[in-house]
C-alpha cells in the first residue's frame, strides 16, 4: 500500500507539494490543507476547517463547538515517517470521535506544524501553537531533542504536553506536572534487550551505536545501566550525527569491538544504513533497536536485508485483532484513510488520541486544562479498550506521569514483516 496514490498524496500534503490535489482526493479524510512546507511554516487544521477565533470559554482552544489541539512533529526529513504516522493515528482517533458528534458536542481538531526533527524549529512551532493558534493542548510530538526544547515552553504556558513519541527519561521527571507519557521509557526498552540477549542467548559482548544527541544518549545510558546491573561493560561504542546517515565511521568503531550484538539508538534511515553497510562488509552481529526507529519504515528501508533485526515495541502488535484496542484502531484507520497500512507508530498515535479523548470526556462540558490533566494523571488505573494504563499515586499527579510499562519484542522475518517473539533465537554464526 506504500505506493498507493492516497498514501503518496498524504506524504506530499505534509511537504506542502500537493495542497489542492490532496484536498480534493483526501477530502473525506478531514484535511483541508495549508500544511507545512518547511519548519515553522503555516499550520494545517487537520480536522475541520473553522478558522481560528477567540475561544468561547476562558480556556484557550476550547470553543462551544470544538476543541483545538496542536502538534509539532517531523513531517519532512529523515524522520518524516514518524510524524506522518503519529498524525495519522491521532487523526483516526479524533475523526472516530467526530463521527459520533465529538466529545460533549465539541469536534476535535488538530493544527500541525513541521519541525523536521530539529530542536530550534520545535521551539518556534510550540510558541506559535500556544500563542498564535491558542491550542488547548499539544499532542504527539516526535523525538527527544525536539521535546527537550519544547517542554519548557509548554510548561511555562501551563499547557498539557500529551503522549510525546519518545521514551526519554527527562520527560518522566516528577518535577513536571503538565506532561502525560503514554509509553514505556527507553531505559525499560534497553533493559528488556539486555535481559533477552543475556538470558535467552548467553551473549556477553554487546555494543551500542547511537545518534549523537539527547535521544541517542538516553538510549545509550539505558543500555549502559542495564549492563552495569549485570557487572558487564560495552565492548564498543559508535555515534553518528542526527538527521544524517553518516554511519560508516561509527560502524568501524563497532567492528573493532567484535560484538555479538549491537543495540542501535536511532531513526529508521540511519539504522537501516548501518545494518545494510554492516552486512555488506560481512559484519553481522545481532542487531536490536528501540521502538522510536519507526518499525514499518525500517522494514521498508531494509527490504530483503531486514531478516533477523529485532525491535522492541511499547504498544501491542498492530494487526492482532484479538486485542480490543487494535480492533478499534483498525476500524478507525480504515474509516479515516482506507489506503493506510496499519503500523506500530500510527497505533501509538491512535492510542494517544484515545487517551486525550478519555481526559476530555471525564471533564464534561466545563473543560479546562487543569481538569484534563487531573482526569488523566490523577486517574490512577484505567484502560483504553483493554490496554492498561496506570498513573500511580492518585493523590499526586506528578508522582507517575507514565501510563504504560509494557515492552514487547518483535523481529523482522524472511518476508520483511514483523512477528512477535516471546524469546530470542540462536546467536548468529
Amino acid at each position: 500500500m506504500r505506493d498507493s496514490a492516497l498514501r503518496i498524496l498524504r506524504k506530499l500534503r505534509f511537504a506542502g507539494l500537493a495542497i489542492a490535489v490532496s484536498a480534493a482526493v483526501l477530502g473525506a479524510c478531514g484535511s483541508d490543507s495549508t500544511d507545512p512546507a518547511a519548519p515553522g511554516a503555516t499550520p494545517t487544521v487537520d480536522a475541520g476547517s473553522t478558522p481560528v477565533a477567540p475561544a468561547s470559554t476562558d480556556t484557550p482552544g476550547v470553543f462551544d463547538d470544538r476543541v483545538v489541539f496542536g502538534q509539532s512533529a517531523a513531517f519532512s526529513g529523515p524522520a518524516q515517517e514518524l510524524g506522518i504516522n503519529m498524525n495519522l493515528g491521532i487523526m483516526a482517533a479524533f475523526e472516530e470521535a467526530n463521527r459520533s458528534g465529538g466529545v460533549h458536542g465539541r469536534r476535535l481538531e488538530l493544527v500541525t506544524r513541521d519541525d523536521a526533527y530539529e530542536p530550534e524549529a520545535a521551539i518556534t512551532n510550540t510558541q506559535a501553537l500556544i500563542n498564535d493558534e491558542q491550542v488547548f493542548a499539544l499532542i504527539g510530538a516526535v523525538g527527544t531533542p525536539t521535546s527537550r526544547s519544547a517542554t519548557p515552553v509548554a510548561a511555562e504556558a501551563g499547557i498539557p504536553y500529551v503522549a510525546p513519541f519518545t521514551g526519554a527519561g527527562f520527560l518522566r521527571d516528577d518535577n513536571w506536572n503538565n506532561i502525560i507519557n503514554l509509553r514505556s521509557s527507553y531505559a525499560q526498552e534497553t533493559e528488556e534487550m539486555v535481559e533477552r540477549l543475556t538470558t535467552d542467548l548467553g551473549v556477553t559482548r554487546i555494543a551500542v551505536m547511537f545518534q549523537d544527541d539527547s535521544f541517542g544518549r538516553a538510549g545509550y545510558n539505558g543500555a549502559l545501566a542495564a549492563l552495569e546491573r549485570r557487572d558487564m561493560e560495552l565492548v564498543a561504542t559508535g555515534v553518528y550525527p542526527r538527521n544524517t546517515t553518516a554511519v560508516k565511521s561509527g560502524l568501524l568503531d563497532l567492528r573493532l569491538g567484535n560484538p555479538e550484538a549491537v543495540i542501535i539508538i536511532g531513526a529508521y534511515q540511519p539504522v537501516a544504513a548501518l545494518i545494510t553497510w554492516s552486512r555488506h562488509i560481512g559484519f553481522d552481529p545481532i542487531f536490536m533497536t528501540v521502538s522510536f526507529v519507526g518499525s514499518n519504515a525500517l522494514a521498508d528501508e531494509l527490504g530483503a536485508g531486514g531478516e533477523g533485526v529485532y525491535v522492541t515495541q511499547v504498544i501491542p502488535f498492530p494487526t492482532d485483532l484479538s486485542i480490543p484496542v487494535v480492533a478499534s484502531y483498525t476500524a478507525a484507520l480504515e474509516a479515516y484513510d482506507p489506503a493506510a497500512e496499519p503500523g506500530f507508530v500510527s497505533l501509538e498515535g491512535y492510542m494517544a488520541g484515545r487517551m486525550a479523548i478519555a481526559g476530555l470526556e471525564a471533564c464534561g462540558a466545563g473543560l479546562t486544562r487543569d481538569c484534563f490533566l487531573e482526569n488523566i494523571l490523577g486517574a490512577g488505573q484505567f484502560d483504553i479498550d483493554g490496554f492498561a494504563l496506570d498513573f500511580g499515586d492518585e493523590a499526586d499527579r506528578a508522582a507517575d506521569n507514565q501510563g504504560s510499562d509494557a515492552v514487547f519484542l518483535t523481529v523482522i522475518d524472511t518476508n520483511g514483516s514483523y512477528r512477535p517473539e516471546a524469546s530470542m533465537g540462536e546467536v548468529n554464526p
